[in-house]
């Protein structure tokens, strides 16, 4: 008989391998895209926060994927600011669509990682929540 047949498929390390804490961090990146479908202010920072204060008792990797999530869209929100800003010196027509760009995708590519268990970091992120 073979030692491997009986043995049951172990997660790779540091991947998570709860289906459910998998989805709420998913949940928790693509919740802040909220504010380029609902014209409420700040809800690209409270609909990701509300999910991780949800959620972030129950599973770790949601902890960490939401504060993950929420300090981006708190970086984002900030970029969006100073380049709104710096529209009347002509820099922000270029850098507000730049901006807003890079954060939809940087939110699509960490919901798709943590989707599949890995620990996502944004770069360009202010670590703000400890």
């Amino acid at each position: 008989m073979d030692p491997q047949e009986n043995t049951a498929p172990v997660a790779a390390a540091g991947l998570e391998s709860n289906k459910d804490a998998r989805m709420w961090a998913m949940i928790c990146h693509l919740a802040g895209l909220a504010g380029y479908l609902i014209p409420v202010p700040f809800i690209a920072i409270i609909a990701p926060l509300v999910v991780w204060m949800l959620k972030k008792d129950e599973f770790e990797f949601v902890d960490d994927q939401g504060k993950e999530a929420v300090d981006f869209h708190i970086t984002m929100l900030i970029a969006a600011i100073v380049a709104g800003a710096s529209i009347c010196i002509m820099i922000g027509i270029v850098l507000l669509p730049l901006v807003l760009l890079f954060s939809v995708v940087m939110a699509i590519a960490a919901a798709i990682k943590a989707n599949s268990g890995e620990r996502y970091r944004y770069p360009l992120t202010l670590r703000l929540i400890k």
